[in-house]
Parts: C-alpha cells; structure tokens; sequence
C-alpha cells in the first residue's frame, strides 16, 4: 500500500464526501416505504448521552443482538470481523489483544502484566478493561456493542488511545415482564461437542417504579486441538466451559431519581490452549501434525471475575447527574507445560540429559481488585449549547505470581552445580538450589512476585454549540494524573534474586478534542475530527539475566523503563441514511508519539517495551447497509489501513533492533478486512400462520498481518539453526524453514437457517462452513528455542439453537 500524507489523505476523503452527499441525495426510490419500516433506529450513549447512531459526531459502529445472532458470533473476536478497523489477536483462552484502526504495538503476553491497553473496554458505564484479559463476556441479552473509532481519552481516559469498545446490556424495564431461553447444541469437525444454555427475565416489582432483571448461562466448548504425550496421544486438549450471571435491580424512588445496583459474575475454565505446533524442543523437528501440540503435563485457564456497580442518575431540570461507582474483583490462572522451555535451559547449563523427563508447569497466577469512580453533569435543556462536565478516580491494585513446579529438579542442579564448583575455573561455578531460592519454594527454578498499585484521577468536560441549523462544533478535554508503584521480588536458577526492588511512574497532562458537524442536507451529515490519546508508560521487568546471551543481554538490558505514549487522529467522514440505505464512511489519520512496542528478548526468556519515537496509521473505513427488497437485509463493513514505523532503533553496531525500521508496517493488524452478511426472510404458512423462514449468511475476509515486529525482518524473527538446541529426539531443522511467520489472510463463511414464529424460533448453523484453518498468531516460547506453533481457530461446527421469547 502506497504511503499516504495526511494532506493527502484528508484531501481524497473531502472529495469521497462530495461524491458521496451528492450520490445520497437522490438516493430515495418508490420502495422507500417498506424499506423505512425495516431500517432500526439504534440508539447509542458514545457520548454519554443517548442518542441515534447517524447523530454521533464521529466513526462508531454498533452491532445490536440482531446483528450479533445473524453472524452467528460467539465472543467479542467473531464480533470484530464485522466491524470495520476493530481487530482482534487471539493470544489463547480467556487472552485477546484489542487493536482500533491499526494502533498495535505488538503481542502482549501473560507475562507482562505493567503494560496498559490501547482499547479501553466498557460495560455499560464500568470499565472493565485488563490488558491481555479483558474479560470474555458472553454476548447473551446484550442490546449492542459499541465500537467508537479513534483516540476517547476525553470521556473514557487512558487505555482508549485506539478507540473504545462497549459492551451494552439490556437494563430492567419498570413496565413490562419479558423475558427469553436459548439452548444449542453443536459438533466440531475432527473435534468434541458443545453446547449452551442460556436465560434472562426481566420482572417489574412495583409497577412503574422498580424492576428485577436476571440472566443465567452456562457453556461448554467441545475441543478440537490433539497432544502427542510421550504415553500415547489425547483427543480434544482445549475443551472448556463459561458459567455466568447477571443480575440488576431497577428502583424509580421519585420521578427524577433512580439507582441501579447490579452483580456480574462469571467463571471460564479451559483445560487447554488452542496452540498448534511446528517444532517443539522435546521432539525437534518433527511437528505432531495439525491441530495438534505435544504434552509432558495437562495445560489449564481459568478467569473469575466478578463486578458489581452501582448507578444512580438525578434529573436537576436544568440538568442530569450520574454517578457510576463500581468494583471488580479477578482471580486468573494461566497454566502451561513449560517442559520445553526449562529443558531447553537445562541443557545450555550441562544438566544430565535425565532431567528431560522432568514435566515443568508455569503457573501465572493474577489477582486484580479495582475501585471507581465517576461522576458527572450533564445539560439537560434543548437549547444550542450542550455540555457535560465530570470527575473520575481509580484506585488499582493487581499481583502477579509465576512459579515454575518441577518435581526433582533440585537434585539435578545440585548435582551440576557440585561438578561444576569443583574444577579449577571459577568462572564456571554455578550456585546451588539453596544459595538461588531467595525464599520461594524448592523445585521451582523460577518464581516471581509482582505488585502493582496505580491511582489515577481525572477531571473531563465536552460542550457542543449549534452554530447554525446546520453546523455543529464541539470541544473538550480531559486533565488526568496517575502514579503507579511496582514492586518485584524473584528467585531461583532461571531468576535474577530481586528482592523487594520497587519503581515508580507518574503521568500527568491534557488531552483535547475538537469536532464538527455539518448537516449536508435531509440524508446526509459530513463529520471532521481532531483527538488525542494517551497511554500510561512504565517500567520493564528485569531481564532474566541467567538465561541471556550475552549478544541479547547487551541488546535489552538497557531498556528499563518506557514513556507514556500518544497521538493525535485527525479524521473526516460523512453519515448517510435513507429509507433504503445507511452508508457511513470516514478517512483518518493517526500521528503516534512515543509507541510502546513489545519484543521478545530472545534467549532471556522475557520480554521488553521500548518507545519507538514516530508511527503513524492511516486509512479509510465503511460501512452500507441495505433493503432492497421486502424481507432482504444486506450488509457490507470494510477497511483498509497503512499502519507503520516512522523511525528505526538501533543498536550500538547499528543494527536495526526487532524489526523496528522506517517502513515496516506495525504487528497484529491486518491491511485489508472486510466482511459481508446478509438475511433474507418470507413467510412460511406451510409451518404456521404466523411463521417466517429465514436463510442468512456471513464472509470476513483477514487480511495478513505479523504477530511482532521482528516477524517482517529475515533472521529476526527465530533464531537460527545454531541457536536452536534440541533434546532427546534431535532432528534439527531450521527454524526458517519450519514456520512462516507472516500471517496469511483468511475467509471464513457462516450459514444458517431456521424458522421463526411470533415468540420461538430454530436456527441450524455451520460456521466456518469452508473449515478454514487460519493462523491467528504466532506462538513462540523462549524467543523460538523451545517451542514454535501457531494459535488457530474452531474447524467447521454443525449446530442448532432454539430460542422461546415470553
């Protein structure tokens, strides 16, 4: 893709703009009646206020449930491939990175738990965001998620320096008893069985003044991932299951007063990953084969989370008050067979070749407690001018733990250790079990503990003026300052010995934002943007210095800490609608100050951020719906970003470092994506008077993408041959050869069809109905060392659901 100027950029959108308005303007046709019956009103609070979607001064999608149950998404990542500019890596069970518009600064895994997200996730009015586990959400009685494109560091904050996703749920309704079940059954190709059942109610109380509404649903994911174990083989590893429920309690106390508490709960357990291996360092070089990985010892993932918020809003009459207090409380476990990784280092520091037998279990462990709180004022009056002013705190608390359980462990390095201390070079000693442990437990050859406490307070505003009839413009900013304390503490082989060494970061500044609105005429509104983002900075974790080369220990031990990252997004874009047709588009350009970019720091077993000075992203995005007949829904949301570095990082040889070159297009987002889906819908009196049968259909097309930095530039990606030592079954290849490290893009078509009557419906479906098996991300374990594979998705699915309203 051709660079393009921001200049450039902004100037052919200008142009799209006046194509565009002045194609929309005659776009009505003689239909337009029953079309306008068939086109939804959505309403949105991306502003926080309620208002309609095509009336949002700037790019935001939002999928309804109807949207959701015709794609047949599952989670949020089946949810991005319909959205323009919203990608999703899928790093694992319960693990996903969230990218808006291309801003990606690379892989973000389980152990780096300082680095902040560059998608703020909300639901409803409580942020819920967690870098790497923001929480999978079942997507049952939602009534949309929010997609707000471009930096919202304005009303939502740091961690919105992309965009911001929210998660709006279906709230209790004082009037009316509704409510709905759902249960399916499906089987996966070459895989397990799988299934839900899912219910809501939603009970008034005291008529017109409170209500109680209840959602329930549990899970089970059928595997499809096999493991080679050194005692045979195991069928479907990844199997899993999903338990949850919410509950929210309504009270109208007077006619201008309300509060809303609610309690979410929900459990996640996989006793897998979806990792299909290439190469695995206790078998060389010979892969098991697709959708399969090998095994020493059982992997596990676990996340319970539980939320609890409480919402209360005051009409004052010339304005509106609501305070949003809300408190989550997660206990994750990450578990994986580490066999790979620990052998592999036992056999650079000349362990007997016995200990290979020896299954080692990673176990990171996080605990994360949060308390906010917001508050704000919002005009009430329907006059020109339009204001919203507020207050935000947050007090964090997060710790991380890793321990690396290896039964027998000790007794091999002490063996080593005595040989070694007793020749004559000193420079070849290696200390004991006991002089490493630093009080953490014995047979782990490493552990860490990680404390982070951060507090963060903000005060934000907004104002609109109607200028004219037609022109809009607004302005806003937001004041925050945070400081964050990290506290660290390691020990054994693989560990440096820290012991209570804390840091400290602090961030403070100003980031604004300016809009404007142009009613063009009855069908169509031209938008322009102007935003800042931010990202708080922090510091690295030590290099795990007893596992470095020396080459990688002298390229990543001076990377200690990093700065807060920003950028600015300039856009423009136009909102159309008739009874027909809705067709929103937009251009956007994106300067980034001081990108936070993961790497992998090779042989050391860690991983490092750094600030890259300049990048940028840019591109066009759209989205059309249409009914062109009666009973047919069609739909089509498609992007295409340049998103790359702006300048290079070297080392002291000058040699470009990870891949970070002028140029080199920035990771886990891809340059083309786009999806199609459509429904069509007649009546069906051969299965009841009041029946209607449906077909309905979904492709997305992912377009390649890199998982790091490094995966773009030969020979920095992997190591070499040389650097790649094998264990028993030695069968050397090079890495190179084993694995391609770009991403090829990938279609997936879903189908379904069913009937629906006035209160029930059935629906059989087949997702991925082509049994595409795509590279969502590159997995790699000790820089490429131990283990090389690729996490893939669900092969083709065969199921029904049935669903009964009342």
């Amino acid at each position: 893709m051709q660079k393009l100027s921001k200049r450039k950029m902004l100037g052919t959108c200008a142009l799209a703009l006046v194509m565009a308005a002045s194609g929309q303007a005659v776009a009505q046709d003689a239909d337009g009646d029953d079309a306008v019956s068939r086109q939804q009103t959505i309403i949105v609070t991306a502003t926080k206020r309620a208002e309609s979607l095509q009336d949002v001064p700037f790019s935001i999608n939002a999928q309804t449930q109807d949207d959701i149950e015709i794609t047949g998404a599952g989670s949020l990542e089946d949810v991005a491939r319909s959205v323009a500019g919203l990608s999703i890596q899928n790093l694992g069970p319960g693990q996903s990175q969230v990218a808006i518009r291309g801003v990606s600064a690379g892989q973000i895994v389980r152990d780096q738990p300082g680095v902040k997200e560059q998608v703020g996730v909300y639901l409803d009015e409580s942020v819920i965001s967690l870098s790497l586990f923001t929480p999978d959400l079942d997507l049952f009685d939602l009534n949309r998620v929010e997609t707000l494109r471009g930096p919202q560091g304005t009303l939502f904050g740091s961690g919105s320096v992309g965009g911001t996703v929210r998660y709006i749920t279906n709230q209790p309704d004082v009037d009316d008893f509704e409510g709905r079940v759902e249960g399916s059954i499906n089987t996966i190709d070459d895989g397990g069985t799988g299934g839900h059942i899912k219910g809501a109610v939603n009970m008034p109380l005291v008529e017109g003044q409170s209500a109680l509404r209840l959602v329930g649903y549990h899970t089970e994911y059928g595997g499809y991932i096999d493991a080679l174990t050194p005692t045979g083989s195991k069928e479907d590893v990844n199997s899993g299951n999903r338990t949850g429920g919410r509950a929210a309690l309504r009270f109208d106390l007077t006619p201008n007063f309300s509060v809303t508490p609610r309690v979410i709960y929900q459990e996640i357990e996989a006793d897998g990953f979806n990792r299909e291996e290439a190469f695995n360092w206790l078998t060389g070089g010979l892969p098991p084969g697709e959708n399969a990985q090998f095994l020493l010892l059982d992997e596990a993932f676990s996340d319970e989370t539980l939320i609890t918020d409480l919402t209360a809003e005051i009409n004052l009459g010339f304005a509106d008050l609501t305070s949003i207090t809300s408190y989550t409380d997660r206990d994750i476990l990450v578990s994986r067979d580490a066999s790979a990784l620990t052998h592999s280092v036992s056999q650079d520091l000349g362990f007997d070749p016995a200990v290979f037998a020896l299954p080692s279990n990673l176990r990171d462990s996080t605990t994360y407690e949060s308390i906010t709180q917001e508050l704000r004022l919002s005009s009430a009056s329907d006059g020109p001018l339009q204001w919203l002013v507020g207050v935000f705190y947050a007090d964090i608390e997060r710790d991380y733990n890793q321990r690396l359980p290896t039964a027998g462990y000790d007794a091999f390095h002490q063996a080593r250790s005595d040989f070694l201390n007793g020749d004559a070079d000193p420079d070849n000693d290696l200390p004991g079990p006991a002089a490493v442990a630093n009080g953490f437990p014995a047979d782990s050859p490493f552990n860490s503990d990680l404390n982070y406490q951060l507090e963060q307070f903000a005060v934000f505003g907004e104002a609109s003026y109607d200028v004219t009839e037609r022109l809009t413009l607004t302005a806003g900013g937001r004041f925050y300052d945070f400081e964050e304390d990290r506290t660290i503490s390691s020990g054994g082989l693989f560990a440096n010995g820290d012991s209570n060494v804390m840091d400290t970061t602090s961030s403070d500044g100003f980031t604004p934002r300016f809009l404007a609105s142009y009613e063009f005429n009855e069908v169509v509104t031209l938008n322009a943007q102007a935003s800042q983002g931010f990202r708080l900075g922090g510091v690295n974790d030590p290099l795990n210095v007893p596992l470095c080369s020396d080459e990688d220990e002298a390229i990543f031990g001076s990377f200690q800490d990093y700065d807060d990252e920003t950028l600015w997004n300039y856009e423009a874009g136009f909102k159309a609608q008739t009874g027909q047709v809705t067709f929103n588009a937009a251009a956007f350009y994106t300067d980034i100050s001081d990108l936070q970019v993961t790497l992998d720091a090779g042989s050391c077993s860690s991983r490092i951020v750094f600030n890259v000075e300049e990048a940028h992203t840019a591109g066009i995005e759209g989205e059309i719906s249409v009914s062109p007949a009666d009973g047919l829904e069609l739909s089509i949301a498609a992007s295409l970003i340049e998103a790359e570095f702006d300048s290079t990082v070297v080392d002291g040889t000058g040699t470009v470092i990870g891949g970070i070159e002028e140029g080199n297009r920035l990771p886990s987002v891809p340059e083309l994506q786009i999806a199609a889906s459509g429904v069509y819908r007649w009546a069906a009196p051969w299965a009841g008077a009041d029946a209607e049968a449906f077909v309905a259909g979904s492709i997305q097309h992912v377009g390649s993408r890199f998982t790091q930095p490094s995966d773009q530039t030969d020979g920095q990606g992997l190591p070499s041959a040389t650097g790649l030592a094998l264990g028993a079954l030695t069968g050397a290849e090079n890495p190179q050869e084993l694995v391609d490290l770009d991403l090829d893009a990938y279609e997936t078509l879903n189908l379904s069809t069913g009937l629906e009557f006035d209160s029930w419906s059935v629906t059989l479906f087949v997702n991925n109905v082509t049994d595409t098996n795509a590279n969502l991300s590159f997995d790699r374990e000790r820089g490429g060392r131990a283990r090389l594979g690729y996490r893939t998705n669900q092969p083709r699915t065969v199921g029904v659901t049935v669903r009964k309203d009342f």
